[in-house]
């Protein structure tokens, strides 16, 4: 562990670091299947499905900057490759040849559902730690992509 402005123990910041890189890895896994669906979307629903694709992309981009700051403010390091990620992510394979919008957010839905419940494990690791920023930090998270999944949920009802 690097040296950390954090007040935490160092058995502290290395826990939160290494489940923070779990969900580094989720997250840009995430990232480039959001990629994927808005690249390839078609159907009726594309007008109104790729953008909103770009917005949750461009959503997570951010968290993903900020969890990987986030171990590393806390001493450790940000493992981000896409070997790495490729190794190490708990989200399904995104079946590349899938076109058909509703599949689209299907698809996307189970993924972010998946990805929630990584982040909602990493909270509580957060939170046996009593590492409140970190906790604050995947609650964000956690409540702007529950609003992802819900949109991408109720656009399949009907």
């Amino acid at each position: 562990m690097y040296r950390s402005p954090s007040p935490l123990s160092e058995q502290t910041r290395s826990a939160v670091s290494a489940t923070l890189n779990e969900r580094l890895a989720d997250g840009l896994d995430l990232h480039s299947q959001i990629k994927v669906a808005h690249w390839n979307i078609k159907g009726p629903q594309f007008a109104a499905l790729h953008p909103l694709f770009e917005t949750f992309a461009v959503s997570l981009a951010a968290h993903n900057d900020s969890v990987a700051e986030r171990a590393v403010t806390l001493g450790g390091r940000a493992y981000g490759t896409s070997r790495h990620v490729a190794k190490t992510s708990r989200l399904p394979d995104y079946p590349q040849d899938t076109s058909k919008d509703l599949e689209h957010v299907r698809l996307l839905a189970d993924r972010i559902e998946s990805y929630l419940t990584g982040v909602r494990d990493s909270r509580k690791v957060a939170e046996q730690h009593q590492d409140t920023d970190t906790v604050d930090l995947l609650t964000g998270i956690i409540t702007e992509f529950e609003k992802h999944a819900w949109f991408l949920r109720a656009s399949l009802e009907g």
